[in-house]
């Protein structure tokens, strides 16, 4: 099968009290295999069943008739990357090289920070907030539904959730304050750096 359902990369219960055990239960172990599990139903017997995730994911971009594959295959991409945006103890402000591109592309920091929570924040419905590399300069990016950098010609670096089933469970409607915990708590900087090359 071309689409995978990958374990988390640490245990259910190791980021809370920020994500609970229970939104886990939910958001990998139901939200995300429907995605894995419908991608793969639609992969069937196609012409992209031979493909990797990135090339179903580009070629179901530019094909209308394709978009619940699409759909699927991006959701289900967005998802195995967001899992490992994130660790225990992570957080706080960004270290190693894209500590200093940061600043470079965005001046301080705080105005990353800034920027990036009205990002997930301003993001009308269901989706996600991407720091992505674009033509060698760092850009913040809003996603709708299962849009991905995948199809789009970015790089993906860093990447929050702010669907509902991301949060609700934990914070109810209270978007903010998961991005706030998930800039201060969670984010994984040496998967980003990794990203960063």
């Amino acid at each position: 099968m071309p689409v995978v359902h990958p374990d988390l990369p640490y245990a259910k219960n190791a980021l809370e009290p920020h994500i609970s055990s229970r939104t886990f239960e939910f958001h990998h172990g139901k939200h995300h295999k429907a995605y894995v599990d419908n991608a793969n139903k639609m992969l069937e017997g196609s012409e992209l069943a031979g493909k990797s995730l990135e090339e179903i994911i580009q070629a179901a971009a530019k094909d209308p008739a394709k978009k619940g594959l699409f759909n699927n295959a991006a959701q289900a991409w967005n998802h195995a990357f967001f899992w490992k945006c994130m660790k225990p103890g992570g957080g706080g402000p960004a270290s190693g090289k894209i500590a200093d591109k940061i600043k470079a592309d965005f001046g301080s920091y705080e105005k990353f920070v800034e920027a990036f929570k009205n990002a997930g924040a301003t993001l009308f419905g269901s989706g996600w907030a991407w720091l992505v590399l674009k033509g060698g300069k760092l850009e913040i990016v809003q996603g709708a539904n299962a849009e991905t950098p995948v199809a789009q010609g970015l790089k993906p670096l860093l990447v929050v959730d702010v669907w509902e089933h991301a949060y609700y469970l934990d914070y109810q409607n209270r978007r903010p304050d998961f991005l706030q915990a998930f800039l201060d708590h969670l984010i994984n900087w040496d998967f980003v750096n990794a990203n960063l090359g």
